[in-house]
């Protein structure tokens, strides 16, 4: 079963509840109202981006706790996981919201594993706007999407996307992306092309992760 956490706001409504995707999710949680019922039986639990951080510090163990028990846990960005993810550390950049347009412009994305199965669903030109901050992944996760050093020094480079299987008995997936909220807000298109291969992907996934555990 895959559930997402809906805060509530428009873009969440739009992206969630939308005709794309709507039937991909099994389990749709307004984040104020989560409890441990809402969690029976879901296989992925997907943070959607932009949902209210106080909310998330607030359920952190009902939300890990999927995670501890083996399950999947999917985090997307703007979120201060940092606050309430053992082992997240995050350096914030000044987001530059168009640097394409820029003469000469070429995305500084990175793909250490492009063998990954995250790449069969999402193809690397699909994860390319802008963002928010880096990733520092903890010892064990693998990195799937990096970006260089900045150039100001303000850190040493990181992860936009990162695996981590180690750390937990589940998997799980931590990004600085939102693409909820600009597929919501109805602008970015590289955001919804992203969740075009993003979603189907969760939803084999937790169907897969439900039939293994019998």
């Amino acid at each position: 079963m895959l559930a997402v956490l809906d805060a509530g706001s428009y873009y969440h409504h739009h992206a969630i509840h939308g005709a794309p995707y709507r039937h991909l999710f099994d389990r749709v949680i307004y984040t104020p109202d989560l409890d441990r019922a809402a969690l029976e039986g879901v296989s992925v639990l997907l943070v959607a981006d932009r949902n209210n951080p106080v909310l998330l510090r607030r359920h952190a163990d009902l939300i890990l706790g999927h995670w501890r028990r083996g399950g999947t846990l999917v985090v997307l960005g703007e979120n201060e996981a940092e606050s309430w993810v053992p082992g997240v550390r995050w350096s914030p950049r000044p987001t530059n919201f168009w640097w394409w347009l820029e003469p000469g412009a070429k995305p500084e994305h990175q793909y250490p594993r492009p063998e990954h199965e995250f790449f069969r669903h999402v193809p690397p030109e699909d994860t390319v706007w802008h963002y928010h901050g880096v990733l520092q992944p903890p010892p064990g996760a693998e990195a799937l999407i990096t970006v260089p050093p900045d150039p100001e020094g303000r850190d040493q480079g990181g992860a936009l996307l990162y695996e981590d299987r180690a750390s937990e008995a589940g998997r799980l997936l931590i990004a600085t992306l939102d693409p909820f909220y600009h597929h919501g807000s109805r602008f970015m298109p590289s955001t919804t092309r992203f969740l075009d291969g993003f979603l189907p992907w969760m939803n084999r996934l937790a169907r897969q992760e439900a039939v293994a555990e019998g």
